[in-house]
């Protein structure tokens, strides 16, 4: 009998990893942190503390879901959408595409991507891959932790920041077949729009029943395609929204 030699998966990908960047693409969170304003602030309690003479440290935490880099599913705007349970873990390691537009945001805050920039990179790339996830580069992470810089409002208290486009996410997720979107401000829609309190596209990403990561860091540093991004976060039962963590392999 001829013997079978096999290789194990990590063998496999350590030889893969090995002169890999790692870039971690999640702030952590804290109190007093930016946030959507109708949200309280997060309230942190040492339980146990090795400080004061307890064995151990133990921390309770009270935060909101969508608090810092975290993980919106279907169901935190649709009724009956996928919960964070229910997505599957073969989601959470996808294809990195990195749509950039800081050079508009740096002249005009409301800035928001056009089909010429995808077209763009396509022409520079290939085809977006279908199942990847596609973050917004803004540059809009560098104004982190300022509250008052990241909703940039003007005096008659309208924000001013970037956000997507209806046209650029229907092309993204009807003609390519994303499976998640990413960006580095608080919101999906850019600050005029949820100055008026118009989410609709947030409303449209998450009713085509994909998933988005809010609030990402560290954009600055890395390829527009070629990467792959790895999300997690924790596995509450029907959760609609949790801080993730978030990092790219490149």
């Amino acid at each position: 009998m001829n013997e079978v030699k096999t290789t194990g998966l990590w063998n496999e990908l350590s030889t893969l990893l090995s002169d890999r960047t790692f870039t971690d693409m999640t702030h952590a969170f804290h109190p007093g942190q930016p946030h959507f304003p109708a949200f309280p602030d997060e309230t942190r309690e040492a339980v146990f503390d090795l400080a004061k003479g307890d064995g151990f440290t133990a921390h309770r935490y009270s935060i909101i879901g969508q608090w810092g880099t975290h993980v919106d599913p279907p169901s935190h705007f649709i009724r009956g959408g996928r919960t964070l349970d229910q997505i599957p873990v073969d989601e959470m390691v996808l294809p990195l595409v990195i749509l950039d537009i800081t050079d508009r945001v740096y002249s005009d805050p409301d800035a928001t991507p056009t089909l010429e920039d995808v077209h763009a990179w396509e022409k520079r790339n290939g085809p977006v891959p279908a199942g990847s996830f596609v973050a917004l580069r803004t540059g809009w992470s560098r104004l982190w932790p300022d509250t008052h810089a990241m909703a940039n409002k003007d005096d008659a208290g309208v924000s001013h920041t970037p956000g997507w486009s209806q046209a650029v996410l229907t092309f993204l997720i009807e003609q390519r077949s994303v499976s998640a979107v990413g960006h580095e401000q608080t919101d999906t829609d850019p600050g005029i729009a949820t100055s008026n309190s118009d989410f609709s596209l947030e409303t449209y990403v998450l009713s085509k029943d994909r998933w988005q990561i809010e609030l990402l860091a560290n954009l600055d540093g890395l390829p527009e395609t070629g990467a792959a991004l790895i999300a997690t976060w924790p596995k509450p039962l029907q959760g609609s929204g949790f801080p993730a963590r978030v990092f790219a392999v490149h």
